[in-house]
C-alpha cells in the first residue's frame, strides 16, 4: 500500500496539490478564494484548507470469474476534520481520478461545515466501469479494497458513503469486510463505519430519498422567498439516478410537471408532461430513458434549450459551461450533483438573474441523511420515517436561511455566500484549537 503523507506543510505560496487544469479541484479552490477573499479568512487556516490532510492511494490484486487478475487502483482522500470524523462518499466510475477526489473531499467538508454537522469531508473510490463486472466480481473488488485501506478508515475516524455507481449492496460488503478484521466482541461496535447500508444491517429509513427531500425542501423555501408558485412549475432534470428520480417523484407530489430529462443514454422531451413514476420503473427495466414511449427523443443541444422554471443538474461534474447557460431558459438551478457548472457558467447566471442553489447546500441532504444513520448507529437507536424528514427539513432549512440572509446582506452570490458560512465556521473552530504544538 502506498500512502501520501499528511505531515507536509502548506508551502508558502499555496501551489501544494495543484489541481488539474479545469478540473473539479481547481474549480473547488476558485470559489474557495473567492469567498476567503470577500471575507477576509484568516491566512494560516486558508492556507491549512487549501491542502488534502492525507491521500491514499493502494493498488491490489483481484481475481476475476475466468481466473484472471486485474490490478486495481483505489483511492481515498481525506480533507479536513477539526470538526469531527472524516465522512465522505465513495465512487466506483472511470473518470474518478485524484484530482477529483480532491475537489469532492474539499466540498464534503465545507458542505458539513455550512450545515452544522460534527465531521470532516472526505471521497475515495475505484476509477472502474462497474458495468464490466460480475456481480461476484464488484463483490471481491469491493471487499479487496476496504481490506487495502485498512486502518486508514473506521467508524469514528473516516466513514465511507454511497456515491455514483455504489449502492447498499457495496456499503453492506465494506462493512462485513471491515467488521471482520475485528476481534469478535468489537464487530457490533462497529456498524457505523459505513453509512448508506440496508436497512436489515443497520440502514436509516429516509437515506435513498434524502438528497431529493432535501432539493424539495429548498425548492419549496426558495418558492416562498420568491413568491413563486411552485404548484405546476415546470423542471427539466440531467441525471435520473438516485438523486434526479426522487427529487423528480417528490416534486411531482408538490404539482410540479416535469418536461425534459436526460441521462447517459439520451435526452427526451414532452411538453405536456413525463410522469417520473413511470420513467423511473422503465429505467429500473431498461437502464436508461433511451426510448421511453411517453416521450420524444431531443438532442443533447435540445434538451439545455428546453424552457422550464426550474433545471436540476443531478449528473456529474462540469455539464454546464458558459456557452450552455447562455441558452438555458429557467428561472432557478438547482444542484443536485456536485460541481455541476464550470466557474464561467456562474458568472453568466449571475448576469442573466438566474438563481443557483449551489451544490453544498443544495445536495446536502444526503449528508444529513448519512450523518442520521451514523449518530443512529453510534446510539443503537431506530428512527422513524417522520422523524427523520422532520430532522432533515429543520437542518438543510437553518443553513438555507443563513445562506440566503449572507447573500442578501453582503450582496455576493449564493455560492460566495455558502461558502462564507462554511469557512466562518471552520475559521471559528482552528482559532480556538489553535496549532499543534
Amino acid at each position: 500500500m502506498e500512502s501520501a503523507s499528511d505531515k507536509t506543510q502548506p508551502s508558502e505560496t499555496m501551489d501544494f496539490n495543484p489541481p488539474l487544469k479545469g478540473g473539479l479541484y481547481e474549480h473547488v479552490l476558485k470559489y474557495f478564494d473567492q469567498a476567503a477573499d470577500r471575507m477576509g479568512l484568516d491566512l494560516y487556516v486558508r492556507k491549512i484548507l487549501r491542502t488534502t490532510a492525507s491521500e491514499i492511494l493502494v493498488h491490489f490484486p483481484v481475481k476475476m470469474d475466468d481466473g484472471r487478475v486485474e490490478m486495481m487502483a483505489g483511492y481515498r482522500i481525506q480533507h479536513c476534520n477539526v470538526l469531527g470524523p472524516f465522512i465522505g462518499g465513495m465512487r466506483f466510475h472511470p473518470d474518478l481520478n485524484q484530482d477529483m477526489a480532491r475537489g469532492l473531499a474539499c466540498l464534503a467538508t465545507f458542505r458539513a461545515a455550512l450545515i452544522n454537522l460534527p465531521c470532516g469531508g472526505a471521497q475515495g473510490g475505484l476509477q472502474i466501469a462497474p458495468s464490466r463486472y460480475t456481480m461476484g466480481e464488484l463483490e471481491r473488488l469491493t471487499r479487496r479494497f476496504t481490506y487495502a485501506l485498512g486502518s486508514d478508515i473506521g467508524p469514528e475516524y473516516d466513514i465511507s458513503a454511497p456515491d455514483i455507481n455504489t449502492d447498499s449492496q457495496i456499503m453492506v460488503w465494506m462493512l462485513d469486510t471491515y467488521v471482520s478484521t475485528l476481534p469478535p466482541y468489537e464487530r457490533g461496535r462497529n456498524t457505523h463505519v459505513v453509512t448508506g447500508k440496508p436497512l436489515e444491517s443497520g440502514g436509516t429509513l429516509g437515506r435513498e430519498k434524502g438528497p431529493g427531500q432535501g432539493i424539495v425542501y429548498l425548492l419549496k423555501e426558495w418558492a416562498r422567498d420568491r413568491r413563486f408558485g411552485l404548484y405546476s412549475a415546470t423542471f427539466a432534470v440531467q441525471g435520473f439516478g438516485n438523486v434526479g428520480s426522487w427529487t423528480a417523484r417528490l416534486l411531482k407530489t408538490e404539482g410540479c410537471r416535469m418536461v425534459a430529462v436526460e441521462d447517459n443514454t439520451g435526452a427526451i422531451h414532452n411538453k405536456d408532461g413525463i410522469d417520473p413514476d413511470a420513467l423511473y420503473e422503465y429505467v429500473k427495466a431498461q437502464g436508461g430513458v433511451k426510448d421511453y414511449p411517453q416521450a420524444r427523443a431531443i438532442s443533447h443541444e435540445d434538451f439545455f434549450g428546453t424552457k422550464c422554471d426550474i433545471f436540476i443538474p443531478a449528473a456529474v461534474e462540469n455539464q454546464i459551461t458558459a456557452e450552455i447557460a447562455e441558452n438555458l431558459n429557467v428561472r432557478l438551478i438547482a444542484e443536485g450533483a456536485n460541481g455541476p457548472l464550470a466557474p464561467e457558467a456562474d458568472v453568466v447566471f449571475e448576469k442573466r438573474g438566474i438563481d443557483v442553489i449551489p451544490d453544498i447546500l443544495c445536495n446536502s441532504g444526503g449528508a444529513i441523511a448519512n450523518y442520521f444513520e451514523w449518530i443512529q448507529n453510534k446510539r443503537s437507536e431506530y428512527w422513524e420515517q417522520e422523524e427523520v424528514d422532520t430532522k432533515l427539513r429543520k437542518r438543510i432549512l437553518e443553513a438555507y436561511v443563513k445562506v440566503r440572509d449572507m447573500a442578501r446582506n453582503l450582496s455576493v452570490d449564493w455560492r460566495t455566500a455558502a461558502y462564507m458560512v462554511a469557512l466562518h465556521r471552520l475559521e471559528t473552530v482552528f482559532k480556538e484549537r489553535g496549532i499543534f504544538p
